[in-house]
């Protein structure tokens, strides 16, 4: 059995409806779904309808009965397909050749199919064409109208779609007996469908029947408003021309009012200006209320005019706005003076506030401008308390300002007590006097202020007492804190005195002139200890034989009460004086060792020889450690210590200037005696030795008139610039030793210098802990060795000992014992290099490295050692 169609023909077809646009109207069959193989409705749409509808929009869709829905397809017997082509070509079951359908006749048959009516009976051949007469008959008429230019296109698709349905169900010569069937249900659903449109046409055709016999009616009705509407308007016209006569009349009655109105007010007219003169007089002597009764009788009268005259503004009325305007300004004046007049005569004030309260519940029948004396007595109040206190430019002279505001604690306060006691009771609860009155205040000094600061720049006084008056006396219990004040003051809305620009601009003021005085403070200061120097009388000592000078402690008095003032007025501007005093202080510092280094320079070049040169820089010494013990009193409170390091380490600096100062003229005392050492003479006598030690006890007697730890670190130092001179005079290579008994005796030179030494500076007080006299001890032992064999195990040791210990040192030592051959001598430098790398011990000071020695032959060097 073939299978069934891919696309079954659904058994309910459908009409669409082109249009009534041209002079036919068409109606094509169609059907939702597909038409089989190639079919125009394919995938259940209408392709060709969506194009005709896209084409033409206004065209419209019918359905065959209402409300119809799709029915499944009924089953019917499978038969074969037979594509299109085949209908041309012919397909199985056809012999060769043989066409079923030629395309003209097929066009013919499907148009007798479509459009002709032909009983159900006796169906027409499917090759019959149908004449034009008989499609003419099954045209409905339609009235001729424009032509349709899409009109032969539409029905070139119709008819492919109709052809295509046709080719789809009429594939078999057997089924086409039906098509007598079919083209009879066709034209009954063509007539049913005509029928309807006929309906809706007719109905459509009496609604506009009926609008048009509307639009009769409505036309009747307006001709006849329009008749009525141009008979209106000539009366309106006659009544306009009537009125235009009645106007001389109508001026005349007017007029006629008038007089009636003046000549009854006449009397009263006639008294305005003695009444005028009347009240400029009790104004002129201070009676108000008096005077504003007056005023308010003469502005009745003129109300009382001015409605019936119709708006006429008599001359005689003219003078009652200046007499108003000069009670308003009398009332003014007396409200400025309230704080004079509540104690020397209130009824005046009182008479004032009276005015302005009654005539702020006054409104006036004419159309005046408010008056609004209320505010302007308010006004007047503020504006008289501001100029009393306030009212001249605050043209000050240097330091006068201290007095000013001394005089403004003393006045305020008291002026706030008359406003509370004597004020207050003279005006309404709503003027909220004593809070007027504060804020009034507070606000003309703080405009005052500002006033002031933008001026000429104060002196450092003049802001540092600005600065504490506003902050703290202002604020304080003696004025604006006084516990007097109450809660009507409302003090806490007050806004600060001093804005903090203000605060900033005054601190950076005072600082900024209190540097620059302290900065000439110390120099005067630094200019009388220089000056004292070359004194012919030796520095004063204080109570314990120390070198004293008052110089440390003036500087530290002027850094420390500079800070102590500004602790009155603000954290803020003490933090900035403390850094200020640090600054300064660092400074002075620096200037100080420029001094010494001056001073030190003239007496070495002999331009000022000092008498006294040492015991002064010692005394420098103690100044130093004065302020190095008090420099923390310059610290702030809760401030770590790193903020003094600048400061610290200047000091630390100034004491190792000074010490090097002092062992500079050690050293020029010293340097001619080791010059003859070492020598023969060294070997048998210590009379070289005793000498330095005698010049050194001389030099460092007056030592104990240092304070410790500086004396220590003095004291130190001297004893490690003696045994660097006595190294150094050993490097030299003035002595080499002729045999075993020379190096013996150099040996034992060597350990009794290091002991006279040793005992020397112990009895000046240097702790043996930090003597450096014991390397001469390690150098005994490197020069008593007896076989030259060991010397680089004694290299050795003296690099553990010494680890600054250099080549270059070794050789001249080598070179002092006078046996050393050079496989010898390059055997001890090896041992050098090859033992372990010394460690170098905490606290131990540099002596080698400080001490210079002769540039070895080459014969003594190692290959690889710094001076090959």
């Amino acid at each position: 059995m073939a299978p069934s169609p891919p696309h079954p023909i659904p058994q309910c077809r459908c009409t669409f409806l082109l249009g009534i646009k041209g002079q036919r109207l068409s109606f094509l069959p169609f059907w939702a779904f597909g038409l089989g193989e190639g079919g125009a409705f394919e995938g259940g749409g209408c392709s060709w309808a969506g194009e005709v509808v896209q084409r033409l929009p206004w065209g419209e869709g019918f359905c065959c009965t209402l409300g119809c829905k799709l029915e499944p397809p009924r089953p019917r017997e499978p038969v074969k397909r037979i594509p299109c082509s085949a209908l041309r070509t012919g397909g199985e079951g056809h012999p060769q050749g043989q066409r079923v359908f030629s395309k003209e006749k097929e066009l013919d048959a499907w148009s007798s199919l479509a459009l002709a009516p032909t009983p159900t009976s006796s169906p027409a051949p499917p090759r019959t064409a149908m004449d034009s007469a008989t499609k003419d008959e099954m045209q409905p008429s339609i009235p001729p109208g424009p032509e349709w230019p899409e009109q032969e296109r539409a029905e070139q698709l119709a008819r492919g779609a109709a052809l295509k349905w046709a080719s789809g169900i009429f594939y078999r010569p057997e089924q086409l007996a039906r098509l007598s069937q079919y083209r009879s249900r066709e034209v009954q659903r063509t007539c049913s469908l005509e029928a309807r449109i006929k309906s809706v046409v007719q109905s459509y055709l009496e609604g506009v029947k009926i609008g048009v016999w509307q639009l009769a009616q409505a036309s009747e009705a307006l001709q006849a408003a329009r008749e009525a509407l141009g008979q209106a308007h000539g009366l309106l016209q006659g009544l306009a021309e009537a009125t235009q006569t009645l106007k001389p009349l109508r001026e005349q009655v007017a007029q006629h009012k008038q007089l009636q109105v003046l000549s009854q007010l006449l009397p009263r007219l006639w008294a305005v200006p003695a009444a005028v003169a009347h009240t400029r007089t009790l104004i002129d002597a201070q009676q108000l209320l008096e005077a504003y009764a007056c005023l308010r009788e003469l502005e009745q009268l003129q109300e009382e005019t001015w409605a019936p005259l119709g708006g006429l503004e008599l001359p005689v009325f003219e003078a009652l706005g200046p007499l108003a305007e000069a009670l308003g300004q009398a009332m003014e004046v007396a409200a400025g003076a309230a704080g004079q007049l509540a104690r020397e005569d209130p009824a005046l004030l009182v008479a004032a506030v009276r005015i302005a309260e009654v005539d702020a519940g006054y409104t006036p029948s004419l159309e005046l401008t408010p008056r609004d004396w209320r505010q302007r007595c308010l006004q007047a109040l503020q504006e008289g308390l501001e100029r009393t206190h306030f009212g001249t430019p605050l043209l000050l002279e240097p330091g006068a300002l201290k007095g000013w505001l001394e005089a403004l604690r003393v006045a305020l306060p008291a002026e706030l007590a008359t406003a509370e006691a004597l004020v207050a009771p003279c005006c309404p609860p709503h003027y909220k006097v004593v809070q007027l009155w504060t804020h009034t205040l507070h606000h003309g000094l703080r405009r005052c202020l500002q006033q002031l600061l933008e001026g000429p720049e104060l002196g450092a006084s003049d802001a540092f007492t600005l600065l504490h008056w506003a902050l703290h006396v202002y604020q304080g219990p003696e004025m604006m804190g006084s516990l007097e004040l109450g809660p009507e003051a409302d003090v806490s809305q007050l806004e600060p005195l001093l804005t903090l620009e203000n605060i900033e601009q005054l601190e950076a003021t005072f600082v900024a002139q209190i540097q620059a005085n302290v900065a000439q403070w110390l120099q005067n200061a630094l200019d009388g200890e220089v000056a004292e120097w070359n004194r012919e009388q030796e520095p004063g000592t204080d109570s314990s034989g120390f070198y004293h000078s008052p110089m440390p402690a003036i500087v530290l008095q002027i850094l420390e009460e500079n800070i102590r003032v500004t602790s009155l007025v603000s954290e803020s501007l003490q933090q900035r004086m403390h850094a200020m005093a640090l600054s300064e202080l660092g400074t002075f510092l620096r200037s100080f060792s420029d001094a010494l280094i001056r001073f030190s320079r003239d007496h070495v070049r002999g331009e000022a020889m000092a008498p006294h040169y040492v015991p002064y820089l010692l005394a420098t010494l103690n100044h130093q450690s004065a302020l190095s013990s008090s420099v923390s009193v310059l610290l702030p409170d809760g401030v770590a210590s790193g903020a003094l390091a600048p400061v610290e380490a200047a000091l630390d600096e100034l004491q190792r200037r000074i010490c090097r100062l002092v062992l500079e003229a050690l050293l020029a005392e010293l340097q001619p005696l080791f010059t003859a050492l070492p020598s023969r003479r060294w070997l048998s006598s210590p009379e070289l030795l005793d000498d330095v030690c005698k010049r050194t006890a001389r030099f460092c007697q007056d030592f104990r008139r240092v304070r410790n730890p500086a004396v220590q670190l003095l004291l130190a130092e001297a004893e490690r610039t003696v045994v660097l001179q006595y190294l150094r005079a050993l490097m030299q290579g003035r002595l080499v030793c002729r045999g075993a008994d020379e190096r013996t005796r150099a040996a034992e030179r060597l350990q009794h210098d290091a002991a006279q030494l040793r005992e020397l500076f112990l009895g000046l007080g240097l702790e043996e802990s930090v003597q450096c006299a014991p390397v001469l001890l390690a150098l005994r032992d490197l020069l008593n060795l007896r076989d030259p064999m060991l010397l680089g195990l004694e290299v050795a040791g003296l690099r553990q000992k010494f680890p600054d210990v250099s080549e270059d040192h070794v050789s001249a030592l080598l070179d002092l014992r006078g046996d050393v051959s050079r496989e010898q001598r390059l055997a001890a430098l090896s041992s050098l290099q090859a033992g372990p790398q010394p460690s170098p011990a905490a606290g131990r000071r540099a002596l080698f490295s400080l001490v210079p020695a002769p540039t070895p032959t080459l014969s003594s060097c190692l290959p690889s050692g710094p001076c090959a």
